[in-house]
């Protein structure tokens, strides 16, 4: 199992009271899943990511990655455990602007023994179609060119799992359905993907959809459209 989220809840408190996140939620994400989590703003989804990613402690019920909780780790040891298991891309990229394409990528070799990280980084770039680009910064590069960078730098750890939270918002449908694809093989070679969108073209790629709202779970719908 490389993600189980057993009946978490999130809590945040307001001024004017508690806020309930996420209630009583539950999920697995397996070897070779593809996961879609929809729903309307506000409903959980990006906390639901934060707690799947070891980045915000759930207030009730357990995350395991990989058959660990990282929760139970250290801030020290948390942090480490999450560069070598878990990859994220983000809609915004997050991309150092003063850094190279390359060195952008390299970045989670700072933390982590990465073998032939350069290597790797030269050829993740190189099958994402930017071999051309190793020495260009972020603000030379395209919107999509931007993506398929923050995808490289997610897997050159080779991570278990990639979480993705609306990689394809600000991307043509060229470059949506590239990225797309760049999911689904990382998944065929036994990875796992638990992705938050909200277009319907990207949630169809994926092997279920789960939609959340008001913090709960309320459908889960196969890709046959058995739910």
């Amino acid at each position: 199992m490389i993600l189980q989220l057993t009946n978490v809840g999130k809590t945040y408190r307001g001024r004017t009271g508690d806020v309930h996140a996420l209630e009583d939620v539950s999920l697995k994400v397996e070897e070779g899943d593809f996961v879609a989590v929809q729903g309307p703003s506000g409903c959980g989804k990006s906390t639901l990511l934060l707690l799947a990613g070891g980045l915000l402690a759930p207030s009730q019920g357990t995350v395991e990655v990989a058959g660990q909780n990282p929760y139970a780790l250290s801030a020290e040891a948390r942090s480490r455990f999450r560069a070598e298991q878990i990859g994220f891309v983000f809609q915004q990229f997050h991309l150092v602007p003063y850094l190279s394409v390359l060195d952008n990528v390299l970045t989670p070799s700072l933390a982590l023994n990465i073998p032939a990280a350069k290597k790797k980084a030269i050829d993740l770039l190189e099958r994402f179609g930017m071999s051309h680009r190793l020495n260009h910064t972020p603000g030379e590069l395209s919107t999509g060119e931007r993506q398929r960078t923050s995808l490289a730098r997610a897997l050159l750890a080779s991570p278990k799992l990639l979480l993705a939270d609306e990689p394809t918002g600000n991307l043509d449908p060229a470059n949506a359905q590239a990225v797309l694809g760049f999911l689904t093989e990382f998944t065929s070679q036994g990875g796992g993907v638990l992705l938050v969108t909200h277009e319907i073209d990207a949630a169809a790629r994926a092997s279920r959809s789960i939609h959340l709202d008001a913090g709960r779970v309320r459908e889960i719908i196969h890709a046959q459209g058995e739910q």
